[in-house]
């Protein structure tokens, strides 16, 4: 098997001190600043855990998959970040393809499971994966009942008209979740036929949110009964007691690639290349347990969660990176999904 996100931009602030030398090291050697696109409690519990481990400081930037992306091709030659973490395979390659990321191979890559050390290595380790989870949705079970609402299986279920206003999910534009969804649908369906699809679904889309997991969250909280995201986002709503039942559409579906990465012309070259080897290790993957999270880490002795879903469990199809994935690809589905899908009348 083949493998192939969050709302405004906030900085988290610096932590723990220097350390001390004979010789104390200017304060820009120590640093390494990390454009985060994960949650804001993994953010930080990566960076406390980081400075504990490693005495180093770390400046982290929240921002979205599609943020990091603006930002690192709008400091093109004098970039304030040091990594990009964690991004989309497909991301990753883009900015790679323009000369915006530095090649590194960690010792840590020999720790990695097959499927991780093949992406790297397929791309020339300008991205080194971290983890891989499957898409899907989650719906609530109470509000389902209470509206008397068909149970949702599939992918093609979600067009169905009874679930009027009844669904949630990213725009593809700021989301990598979204955007992982919607070459989904297309890769599965068809271009004509996939955008069809959409915009028969997007009559039932109440809001298309910024962050890939907010979709989910709503549902948990019963303010949508459908929330499209990975399946991991989904099981953490139910493991923290709200009424979400996982699915794995029936037709099969996608998957992601998260990775790290090293911008081109950092601050701190060498500063980023020990933030690598830190999060391929498992002192940095066994955060995600710590703050609730549940993707399938690439360290082979890293810890998983033991409701944390399984892709040998679900019916994957093949992501095609070199259709999707280039820049080009990726703003012709984007122009698509802007012009049939979002401006569609509802």
């Amino acid at each position: 098997m083949k493998f192939v996100r969050r709302v405004s931009s906030s900085l988290l602030g610096l932590v723990g001190g220097l350390i001390m030398t004979a010789a104390p090291m200017p304060l820009a050697a120590q640093e390494v600043t990390v454009l985060c696109n994960f949650e804001v409690d993994w953010c930080e519990g990566l960076k406390a855990t980081y400075e504990k481990t490693t005495g180093l400081k770390a400046v982290f930037i929240r921002r979205t998959d599609g943020e990091s992306l603006a930002q690192i091709r709008a400091e093109r030659g004098n970039p304030r970040a040091d990594v990009y973490h964690a991004a989309e395979s497909a991301s990753a390659k883009q900015l790679a393809s323009e000369g915006l990321l530095e090649a590194y191979k960690s010792p840590m890559v020999a720790e990695l499971h097959d499927w991780a050390v093949r992406i790297a290595d397929q791309n020339k380790y300008f991205q080194t994966p971290i983890y891989t989870g499957v898409l899907g949705f989650g719906y609530n079970t109470e509000l389902l009942a209470k509206r008397s609402l068909p149970e949702p299986k599939c992918w093609r279920d979600l067009a169905n008209p009874a679930y009027k206003d009844e669904i949630q999910m990213a725009n593809p534009g700021s989301s990598g979740t979204a955007f992982n969804m919607v070459s989904t649908i297309l890769q599965m369906m068809g271009e004509n036929e996939g955008f069809k699809f959409l915009a028969a679904m997007n009559k039932n889309v109440n809001q298309y949110t910024r962050s890939g997991s907010a979709g989910i969250r709503a549902a948990g909280k019963g303010e949508t009964t459908i929330g499209i995201t990975f399946l991991h986002d989904s099981v953490a709503q139910a493991v923290q007691g709200y009424p979400i039942k996982t699915v794995a559409p029936c037709e099969g579906t996608g998957y992601e690639i998260i990775s790290s990465a090293i911008v081109k012309g950092g601050p701190n070259p060498a500063g980023a290349r020990k933030w690598m080897d830190f999060v391929l290790a498992p002192a940095g993957q066994n955060v995600a347990i710590t703050v609730g999270k549940f993707q399938i880490p690439s360290n082979k002795t890293a810890q998983i969660h033991p409701m944390a879903p399984r892709s040998a469990d679900v019916k994957l199809i093949d992501i095609d990176l070199d259709k999707y994935g280039s820049k080009e690809g990726r703003e012709r589905l984007l122009s698509r999904w802007e012009n049939e899908v979002f401006k569609a009348p509802k």
